[in-house]
């Protein structure tokens, strides 16, 4: 009745400084042909590779690029990716602690953040009329968010990264839950911070691989060399005294984004400004895109799209956006309809409105209206004839052709819908959308891998909807057609469906186990190899004897060893073969590496009471309440140790509180019939 809960090497990506002698030869090429007089490069100046794609190349730092930029840094630094991630401290927290906290009405608990000294703290809390029924306090170790629009927080225990459930949203001035954790669905300080969103809310942090959100260096924001490219190459050419005439030549020991062509341009910024659900290219990691480089080569980022709601988008959706416009569009040298073929350099890119370097709130509302003046008219009298709006001084482009509203995924937030057209009238939106499917924002037409693992993803991260499943099945068994290719996919298909026998299925024999494990045997920042593996245990122990799983947690724990979940279910999978010290090593070793993982304290706990040891295992049991005072899992065992030592009374309350969380436990319904009776 009672039981077990379900639930390194350290590559940092930076290289040593090597300067190749090709490199060298090429800008000595470069700065001996020099002709005085000679006119500037009009065409795209990517048609060449850059000398920081180099594997060689490292990232030096942003204190190493200041040297020399000062000016340009002091700026940026202001700026929302300067300011993008940071220790948390008084100076960067934007939150008004003098206001009300935040009440989870679903999960009944409240939230206060309070400073002590320059330390944040985040206290959980519950009352009972005026009772406080259970409390519990974690500092906040970095805020993540510029502050323009909202303040998150996040905890470290021993590396391990994770969200807490606060955040402070600037423009309406209020704390509340953070987006994904309302609507009961408060993961309290557990939900993970893997290696994608650390990528893009932060520079290139230093990720222990073989985890799924433990980091041993996290930096302080986002970077100079996230827009321009590893600088080492370029900073040991330059201590060379090897320079370069950048009015007549590119420098191609570091990336100029501005002289990229269009494409590419906007592929620097549609690698975190195109949120969505990204899917990596085989082999790759989020770490390996450069600047200057094509990111389809490396992922391909999905949305699904409706017809009849093109007035929602998401946050993070500028890049989509701004595609989607007539104005970009009639801007693109190849434009149908062009009088004449325009330079790369007039096409409508990000930076036509947005300086990187300088903060929005430093930019003046008229460097916007002068933007949309260069095409439209040329100067604002002409522009009183096109748009009588103009000629009020409050008004402006942006306010009436991108206007601000709230995103389909952050609550309380406004920003500026980059699709940029005509004012839409209130008939066009109340349309009834429709569901089109799932499209590819930055490649015309991905493999059926990519688009199959885009459906099979989409399910899992973002909408339990079986439509998903059943397109890519059908993609699968439609277009993917070697079998070693296609099992991991039926697996994940399988796995989501709940479908255990058929997994049972493509491995029935002996011959296929071992074959498709010996093929499992990869390591990657994202542990596809790993995940599989634990996919097939998880189907064995579910439905066959636990013993058919162990192979497969077993190869998933070699795989991902900082993965803790998986070691907890290797852990009662060997408790389950009867195998108690192996699988107390593995709940010990899980409570060491992260001791705010409430599993193996109820895992463990049951152990020793199974071995007659019901005070080591009301230790670990009460260790565990404090941590998650709503584990059914651990109330269970709660509940099983005070039948053990026969305090019923005890007992029944432990019930009756796991059933007020979830009425429909049977366990739980079974065991207070039993005692009541």
């Amino acid at each position: 009745m009672f039981g077990f809960s379900n639930a390194s090497t350290v590559l940092t990506k930076r290289l040593y400084i090597t300067t190749t002698l090709f490199g060298a030869a090429l800008i000595f090429a470069a700065c001996g042909n020099t002709k005085s007089g000679e006119k500037k490069q009009e065409a795209p100046t990517d048609s060449l590779a850059f000398l920081n794609h180099s594997d060689s190349a490292h990232y030096v730092g942003m204190n190493t690029c200041k040297l020399c930029h000062q000016s340009i840094y002091n700026t940026f630094i202001q700026t929302g990716m300067g300011q993008s991630f940071a220790v948390a401290g008084k100076k960067k927290s934007s939150g008004d602690f003098s206001s009300a906290g935040v009440y989870d009405r679903f999960s009944d608990l409240n939230y206060k953040a309070c400073f002590e000294g320059d330390s944040m703290f985040i206290c959980e809390y519950r009352l009972n009329n005026k009772d406080t029924t259970h409390t519990l306090k974690k500092q906040v170790n970095y805020i993540i968010g510029s502050g323009q629009h909202t303040n998150s927080h996040m905890h470290n225990s021993n590396g391990y990264i994770t969200q807490m459930p606060m955040t402070f949203y600037t423009q309406k001035h209020r704390w509340d839950m953070p987006p994904g954790f309302e609507n009961g669905i408060n993961t309290r300080f557990s939900r993970k911070i893997g290696l994608e969103c650390m990528s893009c809310h932060n520079g290139y942090p230093n990720f222990v691989i073989g985890s799924e959100n433990k980091y041993s260096a996290l930096p302080q924001g986002i970077d100079c060399e996230r827009c321009h490219g590893p600088g080492s190459i370029h900073v040991a050419l330059k201590q060379k005294g090897i320079t370069i005439d950048t009015s007549l030549y590119a420098d191609r020991s570091i990336v100029n984004p501005a002289k990229l062509e269009v494409d590419k341009q906007f592929d620097i910024c549609q690698r975190c400004h195109l949120q969505g659900n990204a899917v990596l290219k085989n082999g790759h990691s989020f770490y390996d895109f450069r600047p200057g480089q094509k990111l389809s080569d490396f992922m391909t980022v999905f949305l699904p799209k409706y017809k009849n709601a093109d007035d929602e988008f998401i946050m993070a959706s500028h890049a989509d956006r701004l595609k989607q416009s007539r104005c970009f569009v009639k801007s693109l040298p190849n434009a149908a309809g062009s009088q004449k073929l325009k330079p790369y350099k007039d096409a409508l890119t990000c930076v036509s409105c947005h300086n990187p370097h300088v903060s929005v709130r430093a930019t003046s509302k008229n460097s916007y209206n002068n933007a949309c003046l260069k095409c439209h008219v040329s100067s604002k009298q002409e522009l009183k004839t096109e748009c009588a709006r103009f000629a009020s001084k409050t008004s402006n482009c942006v306010g009436c052709h991108m206007p601000a509203s709230g995103s389909t995924d952050i609550p309380h937030v406004s920003v500026h819908d980059h699709y940029i057209r005509r004012p839409l009238r209130k008939m066009e939106k109340e349309k009834v959308k429709e569901f089109l499917g799932l499209f590819a924002i930055n490649e015309k037409s991905p493999e059926a891998d990519t688009r199959a693992k885009a459906y099979l993803n989409h399910y899992e991260k973002f909408d339990k909807n079986k439509i998903y499943l059943d397109s890519a099945e059908r993609i699968i068994k439609k277009n993917i057609h070697n079998p070693d290719e296609r099992a991991p996919f039926l697996i994940q298909l399988y796995y989501d469906k709940g479908l255990y026998h058929e997994i049972d299925n493509m491995l029935n024999t002996k011959s296929k186990k071992e074959h498709i494990l010996s093929r499992l045997n990869h390591t990657s920042f994202s542990n596809d190899d790993a995940w599989t593996c634990y996919r097939v245990g998880e189907s064995y122990f579910a439905a066959s004897p636990p013993e058919l799983s162990l192979p497969w947690f077993q190869r998933a724990v070699d795989l991902a060893p900082y993965q803790l979940d998986f070691r907890n279910k290797l852990g009662a999978a060997l408790a389950a073969c009867g195998k108690t010290e192996e699988a107390k090593k593995q709940f010990e070793f899980i409570m060491k590496e992260n001791p705010e993982m409430v599993s193996p304290y109820s895992n463990l706990g049951y152990m020793h009471l199974v071995q007659n040891e019901p005070e080591k295992a009301l230790k670990l049991y009460l260790k565990g309440e404090q941590l998650d005072p709503d584990n059914e899992a651990l109330l269970l065992n709660l509940a099983g140790y005070y039948i053990y030592m026969k305090d019923y009374t005890q007992a029944k309350k432990y019930l009756h509180r796991i059933l007020n969380l979830n009425p429909k436990n049977g366990q739980a319904s079974y065991a207070l019939k039993q005692l009541t009776h």
